[in-house]
Protein backbone atom coordinates (compact mmCIF):
# COMPACT_ATOMS: atom_id res chain seq x y z
CA UNK A 1 0.00 0.00 0.00
CA UNK A 2 1.16 3.65 -0.36
CA UNK A 3 1.05 5.73 2.42
CA UNK A 4 -1.90 7.12 1.46
CA UNK A 5 -3.12 4.66 0.99
CA UNK A 6 -1.83 3.32 4.82
CA UNK A 7 -3.25 6.11 6.61
CA UNK A 8 -6.60 6.10 4.83
CA UNK A 9 -7.21 2.33 6.10
CA UNK A 10 -6.07 3.01 9.35
CA UNK A 11 -8.05 5.96 9.42
CA UNK A 12 -11.13 4.10 9.13
CA UNK A 13 -9.82 1.31 11.60
CA UNK A 14 -9.93 4.17 14.04
CA UNK A 15 -13.57 4.81 13.11
CA UNK A 16 -14.85 1.14 13.05
CA UNK A 17 -12.61 0.98 16.44
CA UNK A 18 -14.65 4.40 18.26
CA UNK A 19 -18.06 3.45 16.62
CA UNK A 20 -17.91 0.11 17.71
CA UNK A 21 -16.57 0.59 21.34
CA UNK A 22 -16.57 3.51 23.87
CA UNK A 23 -13.50 5.36 24.68
CA UNK A 24 -15.18 6.22 27.68
CA UNK A 25 -16.35 2.41 29.03
CA UNK A 26 -14.30 -0.50 30.07
CA UNK A 27 -10.66 0.07 29.47
CA UNK A 28 -9.40 -3.51 29.31
CA UNK A 29 -12.72 -4.08 26.56
CA UNK A 30 -11.37 -0.66 24.43
CA UNK A 31 -7.67 -1.99 24.17
CA UNK A 32 -8.44 -5.55 23.81
CA UNK A 33 -10.60 -4.39 20.40
CA UNK A 34 -7.39 -2.00 19.83
CA UNK A 35 -5.05 -4.89 19.94
CA UNK A 36 -7.27 -6.93 17.65
CA UNK A 37 -7.78 -4.84 15.23
CA UNK A 38 -3.63 -4.16 14.36
CA UNK A 39 -3.64 0.08 16.47
CA UNK A 40 -1.51 -1.43 19.06
CA UNK A 41 1.94 -1.02 17.64
CA UNK A 42 1.43 -0.86 13.85
CA UNK A 43 5.14 -1.73 12.88
CA UNK A 44 4.33 -4.85 14.69
CA UNK A 45 3.02 -7.91 12.19
CA UNK A 46 -0.46 -8.58 11.92
CA UNK A 47 -2.25 -10.81 14.83
CA UNK A 48 0.40 -9.32 17.33
CA UNK A 49 -1.25 -6.07 17.38
CA UNK A 50 0.09 -4.77 14.03
CA UNK A 51 -0.45 -4.41 10.76
CA UNK A 52 3.68 -4.20 9.65
CA UNK A 53 3.53 -0.37 8.29
CA UNK A 54 5.65 2.21 9.71
CA UNK A 55 6.35 2.98 12.89
CA UNK A 56 5.49 6.26 12.10
CA UNK A 57 1.54 6.02 11.41
CA UNK A 58 1.12 4.89 15.06
CA UNK A 59 1.98 8.54 15.85
CA UNK A 60 -1.43 9.07 13.59
CA UNK A 61 -3.01 6.23 15.41
CA UNK A 62 -2.57 7.93 19.20
CA UNK A 63 -3.47 11.35 18.14
CA UNK A 64 -6.39 10.25 16.63
CA UNK A 65 -7.68 8.47 19.61
CA UNK A 66 -6.06 10.78 22.24
CA UNK A 67 -9.04 13.66 20.73
CA UNK A 68 -11.51 11.48 21.43
CA UNK A 69 -10.39 10.75 25.24
CA UNK A 70 -9.28 7.16 24.56
CA UNK A 71 -7.60 5.73 26.81
CA UNK A 72 -3.44 4.55 26.61
CA UNK A 73 -1.70 1.90 27.24
CA UNK A 74 1.00 3.87 28.89
CA UNK A 75 -0.89 5.58 30.87
CA UNK A 76 -0.70 2.74 33.09
CA UNK A 77 2.04 0.40 31.84
CA UNK A 78 4.52 2.63 30.02
CA UNK A 79 7.79 0.11 30.78
CA UNK A 80 5.37 -2.52 29.01
CA UNK A 81 4.30 -0.80 26.05
CA UNK A 82 7.23 1.08 25.56
CA UNK A 83 10.32 -1.28 26.17
CA UNK A 84 9.05 -4.84 27.16
CA UNK A 85 6.81 -4.94 24.34
CA UNK A 86 8.98 -4.50 21.37
CA UNK A 87 11.57 -6.62 23.29
CA UNK A 88 9.79 -9.87 23.59
CA UNK A 89 8.01 -8.58 19.70
CA UNK A 90 11.60 -8.80 18.66
CA UNK A 91 13.07 -11.28 20.46
CA UNK A 92 10.72 -14.07 22.10
CA UNK A 93 8.89 -16.81 20.49
CA UNK A 94 5.72 -17.39 19.04
CA UNK A 95 4.33 -18.48 22.35
CA UNK A 96 6.27 -16.32 24.28
CA UNK A 97 4.26 -13.55 22.37
CA UNK A 98 0.67 -14.74 21.79
CA UNK A 99 1.21 -15.50 25.71
CA UNK A 100 2.82 -11.44 26.63
CA UNK A 101 1.75 -9.03 24.32
CA UNK A 102 -2.21 -9.01 24.48
CA UNK A 103 -2.64 -8.76 28.08
CA UNK A 104 0.16 -6.27 28.02
CA UNK A 105 -1.36 -3.75 26.10
CA UNK A 106 -4.52 -3.72 27.01
CA UNK A 107 -3.14 -3.35 30.82
CA UNK A 108 -4.56 -6.23 32.33
CA UNK A 109 -1.00 -7.15 33.23
CA UNK A 110 2.05 -4.48 34.21
CA UNK A 111 5.58 -5.08 33.65
CA UNK A 112 8.53 -3.99 34.69
CA UNK A 113 12.15 -3.58 33.81
CA UNK A 114 14.65 -5.25 35.65
CA UNK A 115 18.25 -3.59 34.96
CA UNK A 116 19.96 -1.35 37.10
CA UNK A 117 22.15 -2.59 40.36
CA UNK A 118 23.68 -0.47 43.16
CA UNK A 119 26.82 -1.12 41.29
CA UNK A 120 25.85 -1.19 37.95
CA UNK A 121 24.05 1.96 36.78
CA UNK A 122 25.16 3.22 34.03
CA UNK A 123 27.25 0.28 33.17
CA UNK A 124 24.52 -2.47 32.98
CA UNK A 125 26.81 -5.17 32.04
CA UNK A 126 28.74 -5.07 35.12
CA UNK A 127 25.39 -6.50 37.06
CA UNK A 128 26.60 -9.17 39.05
CA UNK A 129 22.91 -10.99 39.79
CA UNK A 130 23.38 -14.49 39.26
CA UNK A 131 21.28 -17.34 36.97
CA UNK A 132 22.33 -20.14 37.37
CA UNK A 133 20.85 -23.64 35.44
CA UNK A 134 18.88 -26.33 37.16
CA UNK A 135 17.63 -28.71 34.65
CA UNK A 136 15.21 -26.87 32.64
CA UNK A 137 14.94 -23.59 35.02
CA UNK A 138 17.48 -21.08 35.97
CA UNK A 139 17.94 -20.15 39.73
CA UNK A 140 18.08 -16.60 40.47
CA UNK A 141 19.91 -14.80 43.28
CA UNK A 142 20.69 -10.81 43.72
CA UNK A 143 19.57 -7.35 43.65
CA UNK A 144 17.86 -4.71 41.43
CA UNK A 145 17.43 -1.14 41.95
CA UNK A 146 15.31 1.89 40.58
CA UNK A 147 12.84 -0.61 39.25
CA UNK A 148 9.84 1.53 37.87
CA UNK A 149 6.44 0.33 38.89
CA UNK A 150 8.17 -3.12 40.40
CA UNK A 151 5.30 -3.31 43.03
CA UNK A 152 2.51 -3.40 40.80
CA UNK A 153 3.89 -5.65 37.93
CA UNK A 154 3.04 -9.19 37.07
CA UNK A 155 5.84 -9.36 34.80
CA UNK A 156 9.59 -8.39 34.65
CA UNK A 157 12.05 -8.09 32.20
CA UNK A 158 15.20 -9.33 34.19
CA UNK A 159 18.71 -9.35 33.00
CA UNK A 160 21.19 -11.79 34.56
CA UNK A 161 24.63 -12.99 34.59
CA UNK A 162 24.79 -16.29 33.63
CA UNK A 163 28.28 -17.08 32.86
CA UNK A 164 30.66 -15.52 34.58
CA UNK A 165 33.68 -16.84 32.68
CA UNK A 166 32.61 -14.74 29.43
CA UNK A 167 33.80 -11.12 29.13
CA UNK A 168 31.04 -9.19 30.92
CA UNK A 169 29.21 -8.22 27.90
CA UNK A 170 29.04 -11.74 27.04
CA UNK A 171 28.23 -13.67 29.81
CA UNK A 172 24.10 -12.36 30.49
CA UNK A 173 21.34 -14.02 29.45
CA UNK A 174 17.84 -12.27 29.32
CA UNK A 175 14.64 -13.71 31.23
CA UNK A 176 11.01 -12.85 31.82
CA UNK A 177 10.30 -13.69 35.28
CA UNK A 178 6.82 -14.11 37.04
CA UNK A 179 7.24 -11.14 39.97
CA UNK A 180 4.78 -12.85 42.21
CA UNK A 181 6.65 -15.87 42.77
CA UNK A 182 8.34 -16.92 45.86
CA UNK A 183 12.18 -15.65 45.89
CA UNK A 184 11.12 -12.36 44.37
CA UNK A 185 10.88 -9.14 47.05
CA UNK A 186 10.00 -5.88 46.12
CA UNK A 187 10.34 -3.06 48.39
CA UNK A 188 9.09 0.82 47.37
CA UNK A 189 12.07 3.37 47.84
CA UNK A 190 10.35 7.08 48.82
CA UNK A 191 11.14 9.64 46.33
CA UNK A 192 11.00 13.19 47.30
CA UNK A 193 8.07 14.23 45.23
CA UNK A 194 6.55 11.34 48.02
CA UNK A 195 5.48 8.82 45.20
CA UNK A 196 7.18 5.25 45.53
CA UNK A 197 7.35 4.37 41.68
CA UNK A 198 10.92 3.53 41.93
CA UNK A 199 11.64 0.06 43.70
CA UNK A 200 14.56 -2.09 45.18
CA UNK A 201 13.94 -5.90 44.23
CA UNK A 202 15.47 -9.04 46.04
CA UNK A 203 15.62 -12.39 44.26
CA UNK A 204 16.42 -15.07 46.42
CA UNK A 205 16.79 -18.59 44.88
CA UNK A 206 13.76 -17.51 42.42
CA UNK A 207 12.97 -19.78 39.97
CA UNK A 208 12.58 -18.78 35.84
CA UNK A 209 11.45 -21.69 33.84
CA UNK A 210 14.10 -21.77 30.50
CA UNK A 211 11.16 -21.33 28.11
CA UNK A 212 10.91 -18.01 29.74
CA UNK A 213 14.43 -16.81 28.25
CA UNK A 214 14.16 -13.92 25.26
CA UNK A 215 17.08 -14.88 22.65
CA UNK A 216 19.72 -17.19 23.52
CA UNK A 217 21.78 -17.97 26.67
CA UNK A 218 24.86 -15.56 26.76
CA UNK A 219 22.95 -13.36 24.25
CA UNK A 220 21.03 -10.57 27.28
CA UNK A 221 23.24 -7.95 26.20
CA UNK A 222 22.12 -8.00 22.47
CA UNK A 223 18.31 -8.38 23.80
CA UNK A 224 19.07 -5.68 26.32
CA UNK A 225 20.06 -3.31 23.88
CA UNK A 226 16.59 -3.65 22.30
CA UNK A 227 15.29 -2.72 25.58
CA UNK A 228 16.84 0.17 26.11
CA UNK A 229 16.78 1.54 22.54
CA UNK A 230 13.01 1.60 22.76
CA UNK A 231 13.26 3.04 26.88
CA UNK A 232 14.81 6.14 25.18
CA UNK A 233 12.50 6.77 22.53
CA UNK A 234 9.57 6.31 25.04
CA UNK A 235 11.37 8.66 27.10
CA UNK A 236 12.48 11.30 24.68
CA UNK A 237 10.78 10.39 21.21
CA UNK A 238 7.08 11.78 21.41
CA UNK A 239 5.78 13.57 18.65
CA UNK A 240 3.70 15.83 20.88
CA UNK A 241 1.20 18.81 19.32
CA UNK A 242 3.13 22.23 18.73
CA UNK A 243 4.41 23.61 22.22
CA UNK A 244 2.29 21.08 23.89
CA UNK A 245 3.89 19.29 27.42
CA UNK A 246 5.78 20.87 29.99
CA UNK A 247 6.60 24.46 27.76
CA UNK A 248 2.62 25.11 27.93
CA UNK A 249 2.42 25.19 31.14
CA UNK A 250 5.60 28.33 31.11
CA UNK A 251 3.15 29.87 28.29
CA UNK A 252 0.55 29.47 31.23
CA UNK A 253 1.91 30.42 33.96
CA UNK A 254 3.75 33.43 32.29
CA UNK A 255 0.29 34.66 30.95
CA UNK A 256 -1.02 34.33 34.71
CA UNK A 257 1.47 36.43 36.32
CA UNK A 258 1.32 39.42 37.58
CA UNK A 259 2.36 41.98 34.90
CA UNK A 260 4.36 44.37 37.51
CA UNK A 261 6.45 40.75 37.23
CA UNK A 262 7.03 40.35 33.91
CA UNK A 263 10.27 41.58 32.11
CA UNK A 264 12.10 41.50 28.55
CA UNK A 265 14.90 39.29 29.88
CA UNK A 266 12.83 36.43 31.58
CA UNK A 267 10.01 36.79 28.40
CA UNK A 268 13.52 36.24 26.46
CA UNK A 269 14.42 32.89 28.39
CA UNK A 270 11.18 31.43 28.06
CA UNK A 271 11.00 32.02 23.98
CA UNK A 272 14.46 30.39 24.02
CA UNK A 273 13.05 27.51 25.68
CA UNK A 274 9.97 27.01 23.45
CA UNK A 275 12.05 27.10 20.54
CA UNK A 276 15.15 24.59 22.00
CA UNK A 277 11.58 22.45 22.31
CA UNK A 278 10.23 23.02 19.37
CA UNK A 279 13.48 21.69 17.89
CA UNK A 280 13.44 19.20 20.07
CA UNK A 281 9.88 17.97 18.69
CA UNK A 282 10.71 18.55 14.84
CA UNK A 283 14.05 16.33 15.41
CA UNK A 284 11.52 13.70 17.16
CA UNK A 285 9.32 13.65 13.81
CA UNK A 286 12.42 13.52 11.51
CA UNK A 287 14.28 10.37 13.00
CA UNK A 288 10.78 8.81 13.38
CA UNK A 289 9.66 9.13 10.17
CA UNK A 290 13.57 7.72 8.73
CA UNK A 291 12.77 4.63 11.51
CA UNK A 292 13.32 1.59 9.61
CA UNK A 293 10.34 -0.99 10.86
CA UNK A 294 12.44 -2.88 14.05
CA UNK A 295 14.94 -1.74 16.99
CA UNK A 296 15.16 2.13 17.07
CA UNK A 297 18.96 3.36 16.35
CA UNK A 298 21.19 5.20 18.19
CA UNK A 299 19.18 8.05 17.22
CA UNK A 300 16.56 7.55 20.34
CA UNK A 301 19.44 8.55 22.23
CA UNK A 302 19.32 12.20 20.88
CA UNK A 303 15.37 12.96 21.84
CA UNK A 304 16.43 11.65 25.30
CA UNK A 305 19.42 13.70 25.59
CA UNK A 306 17.25 16.89 24.17
CA UNK A 307 14.05 15.54 26.65
CA UNK A 308 16.24 15.32 29.37
CA UNK A 309 17.96 18.53 29.58
CA UNK A 310 15.63 20.65 28.15
CA UNK A 311 12.85 19.36 30.94
CA UNK A 312 14.81 19.86 33.64
CA UNK A 313 15.33 23.72 32.88
CA UNK A 314 12.15 24.17 31.78
CA UNK A 315 10.90 23.00 34.93
CA UNK A 316 12.82 25.42 36.85
CA UNK A 317 11.73 27.86 34.74
CA UNK A 318 8.23 27.19 35.69
CA UNK A 319 9.20 27.02 39.71
CA UNK A 320 10.71 30.34 39.32
CA UNK A 321 7.58 31.88 37.87
CA UNK A 322 5.88 30.67 40.72
CA UNK A 323 7.41 32.91 42.87
CA UNK A 324 7.64 32.18 46.48
CA UNK A 325 4.55 29.70 45.63
CA UNK A 326 7.14 27.89 44.27
CA UNK A 327 8.74 26.66 47.39
CA UNK A 328 5.70 25.05 48.68
CA UNK A 329 4.48 20.92 47.97
CA UNK A 330 1.32 19.87 49.22
CA UNK A 331 1.84 16.09 49.64
CA UNK A 332 4.32 14.15 50.75
CA UNK A 333 1.81 10.90 51.26
CA UNK A 334 3.41 7.66 49.33
CA UNK A 335 1.20 7.00 45.95
CA UNK A 336 1.81 3.44 44.65
CA UNK A 337 0.11 4.29 41.48
CA UNK A 338 1.06 2.97 38.07
CA UNK A 339 0.36 6.35 37.16
CA UNK A 340 2.75 8.17 39.44
CA UNK A 341 5.17 9.27 36.76
CA UNK A 342 2.11 12.16 35.17
CA UNK A 343 2.45 15.70 36.74
CA UNK A 344 0.01 16.27 39.41
CA UNK A 345 1.64 19.75 39.94
CA UNK A 346 4.48 22.65 38.90
CA UNK A 347 6.43 22.37 41.93
CA UNK A 348 5.94 17.73 41.07
CA UNK A 349 6.72 18.10 37.84
CA UNK A 350 10.30 20.36 38.89
CA UNK A 351 11.31 17.48 41.39
CA UNK A 352 10.30 14.59 39.14
CA UNK A 353 12.75 16.01 36.42
CA UNK A 354 15.73 15.55 38.36
CA UNK A 355 15.76 11.92 37.20
CA UNK A 356 15.16 12.55 33.81
CA UNK A 357 18.67 12.87 33.29
CA UNK A 358 19.77 9.28 34.76
CA UNK A 359 16.69 7.15 34.16
CA UNK A 360 17.27 5.29 30.81
CA UNK A 361 20.95 6.30 30.56
CA UNK A 362 22.41 9.30 32.07
CA UNK A 363 23.30 12.37 29.89
CA UNK A 364 26.45 11.16 29.81
CA UNK A 365 26.21 7.95 28.28
CA UNK A 366 23.80 9.29 25.44
CA UNK A 367 26.50 11.86 24.85
CA UNK A 368 28.88 8.73 24.41
CA UNK A 369 26.52 6.73 22.26
CA UNK A 370 25.90 9.93 20.46
CA UNK A 371 29.70 10.02 19.79
CA UNK A 372 31.04 7.39 19.26
CA UNK A 373 27.99 5.58 16.82
CA UNK A 374 26.76 9.06 15.15
CA UNK A 375 29.40 11.07 14.87
CA UNK A 376 32.04 8.45 14.72
CA UNK A 377 34.64 9.91 17.00
CA UNK A 378 36.77 7.12 18.78
CA UNK A 379 35.68 5.46 21.84
CA UNK A 380 36.07 5.46 25.55
CA UNK A 381 39.35 3.24 26.49
CA UNK A 382 37.62 -0.34 28.06
CA UNK A 383 40.44 -2.72 29.51
CA UNK A 384 37.80 -4.89 30.51
CA UNK A 385 36.23 -5.72 27.49
CA UNK A 386 37.74 -8.99 26.98
CA UNK A 387 38.87 -9.86 30.37
CA UNK A 388 36.29 -12.30 31.76
CA UNK A 389 33.85 -11.12 34.42
CA UNK A 390 35.62 -12.57 37.33
CA UNK A 391 38.58 -11.07 36.81
CA UNK A 392 37.27 -7.15 37.12
CA UNK A 393 37.37 -5.68 39.74
CA UNK A 394 33.32 -4.52 41.05
CA UNK A 395 32.43 -2.58 44.04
Amino acid sequence: MTSHTEEKHLDSLVRKLLDDHDPNGSRVDFLGAQYDLGLAWAHFDEGYGGLGLAPKLQGRVNAKLSQEGAPMCWQRNPIGYGMCGPTVYTHGSEEQKSKYLRPLFTTEEIWCQLFSEPSAGSDVAGLTSRAVKDGDEWIVNGQKVWTTLAHVSRWGCLVTRTDPEAPKHKGLSYFVIDMDQAGVDVRPLRQMTGDAEFNEVYFTNARIPDSERLGETGEGWRVALTTLMNERVAIGGGQAPRGSGPIANSVRLWREMDPSRQDSATRDRLMKMWAKAEVARLTNIRASQNRAKGVPGPEGSTGKLAFAENNKNIQEFNVELLGAQGMLYDTYSIERSTIAMRTANTQRGFLRSRANSIEGGTSEVMRNILGERVLGLPGDVRTDKDVPFSEVPNN
